[in-house]
């Protein structure tokens, strides 16, 4: 196919650049590639994220990014150590780190950045 062996650039908004800055570099451990007059640029082992430095945005109600993590508990409460609060969503049961089962066993639990980005952590079953 035309993509299949091309890698992935994420984007996500900020208003706040300095916040995001601080956010995906200290608190989630991403390195800082570029901060440009557009975006942020952060990597991982297997993508690009550009964090676009934008005027005004309505952050959207679900997740926009996400992580495949081998043990979703443990990250969770790394993250926690940093300041990180984990979303709770009426109507899910979700246990006291916030992480629910999904039917197909997966575990997931969901963030938000300092923009109000809904991020989340999945450890497949």
């Amino acid at each position: 196919m035309i993509l299949e062996t091309c890698d992935i650039v994420a984007f996500v908004a900020t208003t706040q650049p300095e916040l995001a800055r601080t956010f995906y570099c200290d608190v989630l451990g991403l390195r800082l590639e570029e901060d440009g007059p557009f975006a942020l640029v952060v990597t991982t082992p297997n993508a690009t994220l550009r964090i676009q430095k934008v005027q005004a945005f309505a952050p959207l109600p679900f997740t926009v990014l996400g992580w495949k993590v081998g043990n979703v508990r443990a990250t969770a409460k790394q993250l926690l150590g940093k300041g990180v609060t984990f979303e709770r969503f009426e109507g899910m049961s979700q246990d006291d780190l916030g992480v629910w089962v999904s039917p197909s066993g997966a575990m997931v639990c969901w963030f938000k950045d300092p923009d109000g980005n809904v991020l989340s952590l999945t450890q497949f079953a």
